[in-house]
């Protein structure tokens, strides 16, 4: 059994015999074990647009989750398994991790003794979903397999990957690329990519000292 942590309702964590999943309703900030974990903590606030729309006033205050990304991360580091968030995601820095290479591979995340924490950049375009999505990756206690790095095939880019200038955000509303995927497609977890997540948590050996991880 694995708990899959700050889910949507109804997704695809649900209807699993392996998998215990809890959404929103739940407050994932809550678990305490025993298994080991697939954490998808909310990424609004880390990721290029933390601070909301141009309008929007006053400004929201990055890394303001609530405690969700904190709460998940120490959930991996203590029962085992894997987080996933977007590639370029300001919590790594806030929580002194590891940046890892575009191009993939896993590299140490972190040098705290007992954590054992790995991370690598993959793009969910290789595991289903029609965008690229480049997404990192921290994991905890699991053997490290060799995923598919590199650049994926993803037929669209949402507006959230791969535009870096005014004018290349500006291209892709004028060429119709942002409308095609709507905010729930960007968000969907693919299967196969879903599985991927559900395998490394299954794998997990439990670290013999978990309360290090408080």
């Amino acid at each position: 059994m694995i708990a899959a942590l700050f889910v949507e309702d109804g997704g695809c964590y649900f209807g699993l015999p392996n998998v215990d999943p809890w959404p929103v309703e739940r407050d994932a900030r809550l678990y305490r074990g025993p298994h080991p974990v697939v954490a998808h903590p909310p990424c609004a606030r880390w990721g290029r647009y933390w601070g909301g729309s141009p309008t929007t006033w006053p400004r929201l205050v990055k890394g303001d989750d609530g405690g969700c990304f904190d709460a998940a991360l120490v959930a991996v580091r203590r029962f085992g398994g894997v987080l996933e968030h977007p590639a370029d995601s300001h919590a790594w820095a806030a929580f002194g991790l590891n940046a890892p290479p575009r191009a993939g591979g896993w590299i140490r995340a972190d040098w705290i003794a007992g954590f054992d924490g790995w991370t690598c950049c993959i793009e969910q375009g290789a595991y289903g979903h029609r965008a690229r999505k480049a997404t990192w990756l921290y994991a905890c206690h699991v053997p490290l397999p060799d995923l598919k790095w590199g650049a994926a095939e993803g037929e669209f880019l949402p507006f959230e990957d791969g535009f870096h200038s005014a004018a290349e955000r500006a291209a892709a509303v004028k060429s119709g690329i942002v409308q095609r995927l709507s905010h729930r497609e960007r968000a969907a977890t693919p299967i196969l990519f879903r599985d991927l997540l559900v395998s490394l948590a299954e794998s997990a050996t439990r670290p013999a000292a978990t309360e290090r991880a408080a």
